[in-house]
């Protein structure tokens, strides 16, 4: 199943389009206002077909407005997520130049990494889809 993840905050949301086979095949960092219009045209481009929506700062107002698309949406846990996003982020971004001497738990990143933990909110919700259905 096709997932939408979104990292909910009061300034920026964090959204990642999780395919079945666990590629991401889209991440970006959107503005609170006009939410709907910019999800709207990726729920229809990649066949999402359900909402992972962090329970963070604003969960329950975003949960509330994306459930206005009538896809399934659910409430994900997110603790932690900013950490491991942080790691997830250097993966895909390795450091370059003397920034590669660095431990990489000392870096900054040098942009928000709202969409790699929308990322990992919608892989969080995956694997309780399969645990659900394994039962």
């Amino acid at each position: 199943m096709t997932v939408l993840g979104v990292d909910p905050g009061s300034r920026k949301i964090g959204v990642a389009v999780l395919t079945e086979s666990g590629e991401v095949a889209f991440r970006a960092i959107l503005r609170p206002e006009g939410l709907l219009d910019e999800v709207r045209p990726l729920v229809e481009r990649y066949g999402v077909r359900a909402i992972a929506v962090g329970g963070g700062t604003r969960g329950t107002e975003t949960l509330d407005r994306l459930g206005e698309l009538g896809l399934p949406c659910e409430r994900v846990d997110e603790t932690s997520t900013t950490l491991e996003a942080r790691k997830l982020f250097f993966e895909a971004n390795p450091p370059r130049g003397w920034r590669r001497f660095i431990p990489r738990g000392m870096l900054v990143p040098p942009r928000p990494i709202d969409d790699f933990a929308a990322e990992l909110i919608a892989r969080r919700f995956a694997e309780k889809l399969r645990a659900r259905s394994d039962r």
